[in-house]
């Protein structure tokens, strides 16, 4: 029997917030593909919403229950936030089916008494929904933190990394619809000829602005029952992340070291730049990663990939001076993902960031043996954190006076304004580039 969309929006909130799951790996475990299109949308938007929006929605709660949060029972918090959602951001919903609907919820995950507690603070805010929804926007720390859903300590060292105006800009594009971004596999198809195969099954397609091999697609429901997906035609890869390659742009025959590499976007994309001629060495930490880049390199139809186990950050000498390109997509605090994942802005703390620079750092260090002399290496990270980016990179060419950075604007079109690739690097930020918040940096081992 296929479940209602609220009760599968329910499921997949409650095991996002409970078992600290990502959102687009549950959303794929609970809906089955007898769904119809219009119920799925109706999920994807009411997960995402609650997940954008959680601190502002406990706000709400907060100020039309009489019952402290801490006390309600986690279940129904969720059906609350599912219910005042609908109220506040789903215009098209009426409020007597936001209600309603929210209420047969907690007939099936409360009691008779928690029925009448979502029913009451429902009507409630449905009745006042600006009074509940007003937040003093004196206190701009505190606003900004609300209004947009992210951590306190977020939003007070993005202001102090950033400035009030660029956070408020920053937060306000997290909690908004990223579109989804597809790579075309040029070894088996160019990006004209995919277009048009996929806009005559009904996709709205524009081109990418900065990466030459990327489309992005406004509708993308099913767009992987495709069967130019079964084909190997394209890969799901945000521009930003496709930047990578085309900014290490190796030459054909080349050794190509990715030590990150699951689950195999960047990698792909290297092969298909070098025509499929060469080696390219993926490693990542988990065996079952592994089958990620194996499944995704034959699907495109690529054999120069060898995958392999093991711990970048542990120097492995069989490796060393192996590599005319070494890739460093390093672990990082993912706040760039923050509108493709936003509970990324829930997982994390401050001091997580500390050890994250550590690993990025002794990793680097790793990374620059397996180098050849004369050889680039590219350090990428899907965060906006100066420590984990442009700090980071600067620390590494100060300490290895070996090492310096290399303009690459004549390879990225579209992004002219971005002095700092005449420098060797880039930063992108959703607000701006309405990308992936994403770094990358480009390096040459000169002796």
């Amino acid at each position: 029997m296929v479940q209602g969309s609220r009760e599968l929006a329910f499921k997949i909130l409650y095991d996002i917030f409970s078992n600290q799951a990502f959102s687009n790996i549950s959303i794929k475990k609970h809906l089955s593909k007898e769904i119809n299109p219009k119920e799925e949308n109706l999920v994807r938007e009411i997960v995402y919403g609650v997940l954008e929006n959680d601190l502002y929605l406990n706000y709400i709660i907060s100020r039309a229950s009489k019952i402290p949060l801490r006390k309600i029972h986690p279940k129904i918090l969720i059906i609350l936030k599912i219910g005042i959602y609908q109220l506040v951001f789903m215009d098209r919903i009426p409020s007597s089916a936001a209600v309603n609907e929210s209420v047969k919820l907690a007939k099936v995950h409360g009691h008779k008494g928690t029925i009448a507690f979502v029913n009451g603070v429902l009507r409630n805010i449905s009745r006042s929904k600006e009074k509940f929804m007003e937040i003093d926007e004196k206190d701009r720390l505190s606003y900004i933190s609300i209004k947009y859903s992210h951590p306190k300590w977020l939003v007070d060292r993005w202001i102090k990394e950033f400035g009030e105006e660029f956070t408020e800009s920053l937060c306000r594009e997290n909690n908004s619809y990223s579109k989804l971004n597809i790579r075309v596999n040029t070894l088996k198809i160019n990006k004209y000829e995919l277009k048009n195969r996929l806009e005559g099954h009904g996709f709205k397609i524009k081109e990418g602005k900065y990466c030459h091999d990327i489309l992005i697609i406004e509708n993308p429901l099913r767009l992987t029952e495709t069967e130019e997906y079964r084909l190997g035609y394209f890969i799901i890869q945000d521009e930003s992340s496709a930047l990578v390659g085309q900014i290490m742009n190796p030459n054909e025959g080349s050794v190509v070291l990715d030590l990150c590499s699951a689950p195999g976007g960047k990698a792909t994309h290297i092969a298909q730049i070098m025509k499929n001629k060469g080696k390219i060495l993926s490693m990542d930490f988990y065996e079952h990663r592994i089958r990620l880049i194996e499944d995704n390199a034959k699907r495109l139809g690529i054999d120069i990939i060898e995958a392999f186990t093991g711990d970048a950050t542990k120097f492995n000498k069989s490796l060393k001076n192996i590599a005319d390109y070494v890739l460093v997509d390093a672990p990082c605090s993912g706040f760039g993902l923050i509108r493709r994942k936003p509970e990324i802005k829930w997982y994390r703390r401050e001091e997580d960031i500390e050890e994250l620079t550590k690993i990025q750092r002794n990793i680097l260090n790793n990374a620059k043996e397996y180098l050849k002399v004369g050889g680039i290496l590219i350090y990428s990270t899907c965060t906006i954190e100066k420590d984990e980016n442009i700090n980071m990179v600067n620390q590494f060419i100060e300490e290895n006076k070996n090492f310096r950075l290399v303009n690459f604007e004549d390879l990225v079109k579209g992004l002219e304004e971005e002095e700092s690739m005449k420098h060797g690097f880039i930063q992108l930020y959703p607000h701006i580039h309405n990308t992936d918040g994403f770094f990358i940096a480009k390096m040459i081992k000169e002796r």
